[in-house]
């Protein structure tokens, strides 16, 4: 043997043995984690995690784009897909075992130039468990862990179910993942419909999903398409004949639909959830130790919202809410812009915390040029209570603050008192436009005449008060801090403790902290579990202290729960992407015994006066309950409007105002019972006719079998006669509900809900239809629209072209 031939076989085993030797390498991690044998059986697509309702409707879900998928099977995928993707990207795919020795040593000779070696699952390997290298030594390293990692997957599946984990892992255009989501966004169809030229396309873009976007790049689009076409009737897919029909035609995307994340039932609810499994799942790890991600983990989320309930809450907001953004701007300082005096500062703040300011200034602009854009017209598209929640009009961006600023917020939340499920959670007037939540446990404000009913209830649980209790409707006089009420003329004399409530008497109530003290009752609402610290001030006998929807929620438990406070809670359970359970909630763990059952029987009994014939006068009648407990309440100045109310099986309550508690409605229509209290009664006329909720109008409170207190009459009459000449209420003079009449609006356009099913749920047969009674029945609110329009309203009203 020549020399020559010698050195030729040695360098040749040399190199032979060099090259098994860095592939045993690699297989055993040295140039990097290799995936183990479990992890290839269960690989690991980024996957979103999805929330479900009570009644297992899909309510929306939580991704990064590389995580918004839908995982569906091989049998769920057109076999025009599967012939377009093997056509096109690896025509060997039955043939080989992972790797194509061909196609490899064609790309090695051709330099690519007749295209890669990789095949399906190579590629597959790739977007499983890698990021493409740009260095050329680290990619030559990475082929060789692909090479690997494919054989290892050749082993561990079949090419169908390769097939179907590459087609759900890879990425299209407009950053959609998952051939679920593409097929979906693109064409509104299931893959298991589509077309052969619909498959072509997305088949394509898998190359280049930015180069080939039929939506930015067409005519690239096009010609990858009529390519993957080509490749089709190459392969026998299809015939020539029908390829050459397909190339022809134009690319449709009239069916085009990327939806929001806004999408879905309960937007508000749902970021509150977010939040929430956040710190959960930080106390929750996965069998290997590491922590799961709510965006690629492919979580179940099953709530305790009921979707019925919740949409019937969002129609209850969605009614009320634009009358009372009427009553609003029709005031005269708000009309003439004098609401905004010296409030330079607040507008400034929302400037530069607006999108608008934080994008120009990522763009280079001085805080000088980019304030100079907020004093320029230009077309925008702005809230309005319409049909869309929307309107096009031309204003400056800095009058589009304002304007946003005057809309009147609103949160509404339902609960079952004995359980604590939450059921309806509505956080605002429209999630897309104010994303603020007001019923989150940190947003506190003014509870007004709302906290009354629990200061009546420790007077009824430690001092052994009754219905009948006498108490003086006398300012009193406390130590340190003054008169209680300050400056507000009493009635004097006597009255029965249920009338105070049932009217709500503030030098009564007063009379009563007097006896309870303001100490002995900031104790009291520690016990039954309101967690912010109250300060024991006198005034918060009146609802002076600030706390949250959800606080006064839980506060309200105990009366409709039998004595039992029980903190809100709205995760049933959490499963992994296999459907295991990890972590399970219940009612029992955040229950605690408040007061006695007789006293929580009493406070009910006794909150019947105020729906009968107090300050929410008539709304036991107009509903047809049998019983019913409430209380209105309204803070200085009309700042904030709040009704609590409750029947045996379901506890709600409405909290009414704006953010700049400046902005407000200083009219009686500003008051608990105007404009908290019809929120509140049209969510439950609607729970009240649809009867496969559950919630019975004849139910009644469970009269405990002893009593310790003194019997309970069962004449209503007793807690709502009026010996005290009737007359206001609540901290702010809450003047009374008026008429039914008074609530109807001026207009019939049915305004929706916000929550809808999602495009793509499986089970959205079985979902609610909408409700559009309310096109039937007349909405709330009365007064006609100002006939002048003029300033900023004009803007928002008046035609685009307006020149004022």
């Amino acid at each position: 043997m020549k020399k020559s031939v010698r050195i030729f076989w040695r360098l040749f085993f040399i190199g032979f043995v060099l090259f098994i030797a860095v592939i045993l390498m690699a297989n055993y991690g040295v140039f990097g984690k290799m995936p183990s044998i479990e992890e290839l059986e269960n690989p690991t697509i980024a996957q979103a995690s999805e929330v479900y309702a009570s009644d297992g409707t899909l309510m929306g879900r939580y991704y990064l784009p590389s995580g918004n998928r839908s995982i569906v099977k091989y049998k769920e995928i057109s076999p025009n897909v599967i012939n377009a993707l093997v056509s096109t990207e690896d025509k060997r795919f039955y043939e080989h075992s992972g790797i194509d020795i061909k196609g490899t040593l064609r790309a090695i000779f051709s330099g690519g130039s007749q295209g890669g070696g990789s095949t399906i699952t190579q590629q597959l390997a790739l977007a499983l468990f890698n990021k493409r290298a740009n260095n050329p030594v680290k990619r030559v390293i990475q082929k060789l862990k692909e090479w690997i990692i494919a054989v290892k997957l050749e082993r561990n599946f079949t090419k169908e179910e390769i097939l179907a984990l590459y087609l759900n892992a890879v990425a299209y255009p407009d950053n959609v993942f998952g051939i679920r989501n593409a097929s979906k966004i693109f064409f509104q169809k299931e893959p298991s419909t589509l077309s052969v030229s619909e498959a072509a396309l997305l088949v394509g873009s898998i190359n280049g999903p930015g180069i080939y976007n039929p939506r930015r790049n067409p005519k690239a689009s096009m010609d990858r398409r009529n390519l993957v076409l080509e490749r089709m009737s190459e392969n026998g897919s299809i015939s020539s004949t029908e390829a050459s029909q397909l190339k022809a035609q134009p690319i449709d995307m009239s069916r085009y639909k990327k939806p929001s994340e806004d999408v879905g039932y309960a937007p508000y609810f749902r970021e509150v959830l977010r939040d929430e499994l956040k710190k959960l799942l930080k106390d929750i790890t996965k069998p290997d130790g590491s922590s799961y991600n709510i965006y690629n983990d492919g979580l179940k989320i099953y709530t305790t919202i009921n979707p019925v309930m919740q949409v019937y809450a969002e129609e209850a907001v969605a009614a009320q809410a634009p009358q009372l953004y009427r009553n609003v701007i029709r005031q005269g300082f708000v009309r003439n812009g004098n609401v905004w005096n010296k409030r330079d500062n607040i507008l400034d703040a929302a400037m530069k915390a607006s999108d608008r300011w934080k994008n120009s200034a990522e763009d280079g602009l001085s805080d000088k040029e980019i304030r100079a854009t907020f004093f320029e017209k230009t077309p925008m598209k702005v809230f309005a209570w319409n049909a869309e929640r929307s309107r096009d009009t031309i204003m400056t961006p800095y009058d589009s603050i304002k304007y946003h600023r005057l809309f009147t917020q609103a949160g509404f939340m339902a609960m079952d008192p004995l359980t604590g499920e939450v059921r309806a959670w509505v956080g605002g007037i429209d999630f897309k436009t104010f994303k603020y939540d007001h019923v989150n446990i940190n947003t506190k404000r003014q509870v007004g005449s709302t906290i009354k009913p629990l200061l009546y209830g420790e007077a009824v649980e430690e001092l052994n008060y009754t219905p009948e209790t006498p108490v003086q409707d006398v300012a009193q006089f406390f130590p340190g801090n003054g008169w209680v009420p300050a400056g507000k003329a009493c009635g004097g004399g006597t009255m029965t403790m249920a009338n105070a409530l049932a009217w709500s008497k503030n030098c009564a109530t007063a009379y009563i902290m007097k006896q309870v003290g303001p100490k002995r009752f900031t104790d009291f609402l520690q016990r039954i579990g309101v967690p912010t610290k109250v300060q024991p001030f006198p005034s918060i006998a009146l609802g002076s202290c600030e706390l949250s929807l959800f606080e006064m929620m839980w506060a309200y438990s105990m009366f409709g729960g039998r004595g039992f406070s029980t903190k809100p809670y709205f995760i049933s359970r959490i499963e992994d992407r296999n459907g295991n359970v990890i972590k399970r909630f219940d009612y029992s763990a955040n229950r605690r015994e408040a007061i006695s059952e007789a006293t929580a029987y009493t406070m009910s009994r006794m909150m019947q006066g105020a729906v009968v014939k107090g300050t929410a006068a008539g709304l036991m009648a107009r509903l047809g309950a049998s019983e019913m407990a409430g209380k209105t309440g309204t803070t200085n100045d009309n700042s904030d409007a709040w009704y609590m109310g409750f029947v045996p099986q379901l506890l709600a309550g409405v909290w009414v105002g704006s953010d700049d508690r400046f902005i407000r409605n200083e009219g009686s229509g500003g008051f608990g019972g105007q404009a908290a209290r019809p929120i509140w009664e049209s969510f439950f006329k609607k729970v009240y006719a649809n009867k496969d909720l559950g919630i019975l109008k004849d139910e009644k409170f469970v009269e405990p079998p002893t009593m310790s207190n003194e019997a309970v009459s069962a004449d209503p009459s007793l807690y709502v006669r009026d010996d005290s000449g009737g007359g206001p209420a609540a901290a702010g003079e809450d003047m009374g509900v008026g008429t039914e009449e008074d609530y109807m609006q001026n207009n019939n356009e049915y305004i929706g809900p916000e929550s809808a099913p999602l495009p793509d749920d499986p089970n959205k047969k079985k979902q609610p239809v909408k409700d559009t009674s309310a096109k039937k029945e007349k909405p709330i609110g009365t007064q006609e629209e100002p006939k002048k329009k003029k300033g900023l309203f004009k803007k928002i009203f008046g035609k685009k072209d307006d020149k004022n």
